[in-house]
């Protein structure tokens, strides 16, 4: 973390967010997984409307939901705790070594773990559909214990992608008290230690800590570079595009029936007041967190694993130039196409003809899933203005 040019450390404020975050997080396992099988619910991500039904509320006739993306969102929360444990047990700047927290690594380390196991072994498959390749979300009834699998594809099964992280060796050879436990911990817990395999770039011993197998992740990419599903010209959708045709319907014919169908514009419900839409539209934030994923996950296979993109083009890429093709396709989002206009600002002409007003760029809350027209408010400049890192990574490339 860095607080100037020089970039300076500045421990104070990240020990002060972490004792804060701390408290965050023990909130969420106290209360969202109140039967302590490391399966998240209820807890509020701002996804609003993505779910078949509003997620923060109770479920039509009881029962319990286990949340794919909520699960995920506290694997990779575990993991961001994790890697600032580290940080914080000193030892890289010539500072002495926290055993407070290597202690905490450890915590953390074992927490994403734990979640990971829930994510793809409870119950036989965890929320993993063997069948689909993909994760989804669950519901259980409160009458029967039947187990109803929610088949949305949506970022709700993409979000487990987004939990990875590459744990680098030579960088925690000077934490004895962690490495001691991180050795005992891949020897003795060997129903837990699959989730945890050696990085293929390198002959390091690294350690690549995610929720998907290399498997699994290759089957749920099929599905997010798939033009007819997640992938848009202008970046990853909310809701796959295979929904327009095929929507999907909760409990048909009962008066508890709901729907979710590909809307890639505004809203067509009134969940959350209807001011924001996840059932198709581009939304940069979760776009960025993909492409950030996908560079570690290239980090760890390296530049020899490979995947077709976009799916069934014949086009093979590794993981490092997906997620530059993705952050190319958010890109033209702002920038002016070969008629003069950005597709940001759709068929407005006073943006795409009046001198004034031809430079101005919004940065709009969420992006129509095929048009990439600028939806919500304006200017959105917290996650939004993300983009401008994105621009500047294709800038380089060019240089390079």
């Amino acid at each position: 973390m860095c607080t100037n040019k020089k970039e300076e450390h500045d421990r104070k404020f990240l020990e002060s967010v972490f004792l804060k975050l701390l408290m965050n997080f023990t909130w969420w396992v106290n209360r969202k997984d109140p039967k302590n099988l490391n399966l998240f619910a209820g807890g509020f991500l701002g996804l609003d409307n993505i779910g078949v039904f509003d997620r923060s509320a109770e479920l039509p006739e009881g029962g319990t939901m286990h949340q794919s993306d909520g699960t995920a969102w506290m694997c990779f929360y575990s993991l961001i705790m994790f890697t600032i444990s580290i940080e914080l047990a000193g030892g890289i700047h010539n500072e002495p070594v926290s055993e407070a927290y290597e202690d905490m690594a450890s915590k953390f380390f074992e927490h994403f773990v734990q979640i990971v196991d829930a994510m793809n072994v409870h119950g036989g498959t965890g929320l993993w559909d063997d069948d689909d390749g993909f994760y989804y979300d669950q519901v259980k009834c409160g009458k029967t214990d039947h187990i109803t699998i929610l088949r949305t594809r949506s970022l709700v099964g993409v979000i487990p992608l987004i939990a990875v992280s590459v744990l680098e060796i030579e960088k925690i050879h000077h934490l004895k008290g962690f490495q001691k436990r991180l050795n005992w911990f891949l020897q003795y817990k060997t129903n837990l230690r699959q989730h945890i395999t050696k990085c293929k770039s390198n002959d390091n011993n690294d350690l690549l800590l995610s929720i998907p197998s290399e498997i699994r992740l290759r089957r749920m990419l099929t599905y997010i570079l798939d033009e007819d599903e997640f992938l848009s010209e202008y970046g990853l959708r909310s809701l796959s595009k295979y929904h327009e045709k095929h929507p999907y319907i909760f409990d048909p014919g009962s008066e508890h029936e709901q729907c979710v169908s590909y809307s890639p514009g505004e809203s067509t419900t009134n969940l959350f007041g209807g001011n924001s839409n996840w059932r198709g539209p581009i939304w940069l934030c979760i776009n960025y967190l993909i492409i950030e994923a996908l560079q570690r996950y290239h980090h760890a296979y390296g530049d020899d694993w490979k995947i077709e993109c976009p799916t069934r083009s014949g086009k093979m890429m590794n993981l490092r130039e997906v997620s530059q093709e993705l952050a190319r396709r958010l890109v033209k989002i702002f920038l002016l196409d070969e008629n003069g206009k950005r597709p940001l600002n759709g068929d407005d002409t006073i943006y795409a003809n009046d001198p004034y007003f031809r430079y101005l760029v919004l940065f709009y809350e969420y992006f129509h899933g095929d048009t990439g027209r600028g939806i919500g408010a304006n200017h959105q400049t917290g996650w939004t203005a993300l983009i401008i890192q994105h621009i500047e990574d294709l800038a380089k490339l060019r240089q390079d």
